[in-house]
């Protein structure tokens, strides 16, 4: 006969096993209890996915300091918008810059025979010497690599085991590194994250959240109409205006500050290529630049003069080369999404200069004054004279055991841990289009100066430990949206970048997690390689 009480037992055993089981995979981050620990012995040293700015320099640094490093770039382009547009240093201290992105700088001075660093440069004249640099340090790079979004992590525990592409190639390393713009692998890898902005009241800020009061540059003049027919609000709403009021300001929202392609333009007949009409133009696109020209728009962009008679393009005034609002579903959608956002973009960017240029409602001074520019014929000779990366000005946001505020950026409260230091101003681009008394207003748009340098502090970019211990996030690192609007220049990034590229050596060297390794030493280490830390 069957003994009731012995399976009772035997089934109380079992539960009580499985109970602790799964808190211990609570408590210590086991992913999957089925294969705790995968044997599979790591390739290289470091792995660092997303061959932007910071991501050589971690590199570079990484191999200074004699381990092995893999860079995975998703496209076909290192050096992230140092390379893809962006030719003009957003810098207010030159003196806060130091180590491997001074040298950086001083080696685009070599390339146009100064001896001093030059910070305005050619997007093909940065790319020459990032790739000097991973020719120097004999750098690996794999391009056109994307990580899987679903299942593209394995780990054990809280260590990150290795990482799968799309096209199915799988990397193994003992430490990991996202330098993307986005933060996939950091979101692929279960880390804590955020987007859009929070309120004020989450960190006991004052520039967060909706910030109508605030945004009165890049505003559009008093009286531009928002609907499809003037004066007729049954007829719809223009493009990119939004039909639901928005909430107070200082409220938190998961809209993202705009984007747009940051590009290079040449004023030389002997090197332009004209800006062609896009094939899916829509005029309907634009009329919202037309009735803010109408009404007295004077800016259409920041022509910034570099090298070679031409110019870094960004956004400046109501209507330009930011799709506001175009951006809101890039972040955390599949590559086929981002593939028509990034079309979107492109399409619209090219088409406000071609209206710019060519459209009669546009006055005849205007035309006149954008008409001289074009695509330069030596710049993105591999994508039709086009940037590859779209300028993602803010994507995910870690949110770490530390996350670098307002207050920090503002010297009011003063990290212990300093890897960089940073200087811009608190700026974010507009966020949104709305209707107030029935005209259009743009919102989001701040630009608060920095009284003096401050310290970004090395907590910001490890995970929580109890999610991640082998993982460094120097781009999307764990910071409010207003202290991230100071922090994401490019400058800052790469000396960030060299900053995890040491913690992930002395994490392997003295077998740590991200989180221990040792501060004093780092910041030793730091000082030493030429870094500016006070």
């Amino acid at each position: 006969m069957v003994n009731v009480k012995i399976i009772k037992k035997n089934l109380f055993i079992v539960i009580i096993a499985l109970l602790i089981v799964f808190a211990a995979s609570t408590i210590i981050g086991i992913d999957k209890i089925e294969n705790p620990s995968p044997n599979i012995k790591p390739k290289y040293d470091v792995v660092i996915y997303g061959g932007t700015s910071a991501g050589i320099i971690a590199a570079c640094q990484i191999r200074k300091m004699g381990k092995t490093v893999l860079v995975i770039e998703p496209t076909n382009r290192i050096g992230g918008m140092t390379t893809n547009g962006l030719g003009l240093t957003d810098l207010i201290h030159p003196s806060t810059i130091g180590g491997l992105a001074l040298q950086f700088y001083k080696d685009i001075g070599k390339e146009y025979g100064k001896k001093t660093p030059v910070w305005n440069f050619e997007p093909h004249i940065a790319l020459n010497v990032f790739e000097a640099m991973i020719q120097k340090y004999s750098i690996p790079v794999v391009y056109n690599e994307k990580l899987k979004l679903k299942d593209g992590v394995v780990k054990s525990g809280r260590k990150i085991v290795s990482i799968t592409m799309v096209s199915g190639k799988v990397y193994t390393a003992k430490e990991f590194m996202d330098a993307t713009y986005e933060g996939d692998l950091m979101a692929e890898a279960g880390v804590s994250y955020t987007t859009g902005r929070e309120p004020n009241s989450e960190y006991g800020e004052t520039l967060n959240g909706v910030e109508s009061a605030h945004a009165l540059s890049h505003q559009f003049p008093k009286g531009v109409d928002p609907y499809i027919i003037k004066g007729d609000p049954k007829s719809g709403l223009l493009p990119g205006i939004q039909s639901t009021p928005i909430p107070k300001d200082g409220s938190g929202d998961n809209k993202i500050q705009s984007y747009c392609y940051r590009l290079c333009l040449t004023y030389n007949p002997q090197d332009r290529i004209a800006i062609q009409k896009p094939t899916d133009y829509n005029p309907l696109n634009y009329e919202l630049l037309f009735r803010s020209i109408e009404k007295g728009q004077k800016l259409f962009g920041i022509l910034s003069h570099l090298p070679n008679k031409k110019i870094d393009l960004n956004n400046c005034g109501a209507v330009s080369t930011d799709d506001i609002g175009a951006n809101y579903n890039y972040i955390n959608s599949d590559y086929a999404t981002r593939a028509k956002i990034l079309q979107k973009y492109k399409s619209y960017d090219q088409g406000l200069l071609w209206t710019l240029q060519n459209d009669p409602r546009v006055p005849k001074n205007i035309r006149d004054s954008f008409s001289v520019y074009g695509l330069p014929k030596d710049e993105f000779t591999d994508n039709d004279n086009w940037p590859e990366e779209l300028y993602v000005r803010e994507g995910r946001r870690m949110v770490s055991d530390f996350v670098m505020t307002q207050q920090y950026d503002e010297s009011e409260k003063i990290v212990t841990d300093p890897i960089a230091l940073g200087s811009y101003n608190m700026d974010s681009h507009n966020v949104q289009r709305y209707v107030s008394h029935g005209t259009v207003k743009n919102e989001g748009d701040l630009e608060i100066p920095i009284k003096k340098p401050y310290g970004i502090s090395y907590s910001s970019i490890v995970p929580k430990t109890s999610e991640c211990t082998n993982l460094l996030v120097p781009v999307c690192l764990s910071a409010s949206h207003i202290a991230y609007g100071s922090i994401r220049m490019e400058a800052n990034l790469m000396v960030i970048g060299q900053s995890a590229g040491t913690a992930a050596v002395y994490a392997i060297e003295d077998n740590v997690s991200v989180q221990n390794v040792n501060y004093k030493k780092l910041h030793d280490t730091l000082i030493n390689d030429g870094q500016v830390l006070n």
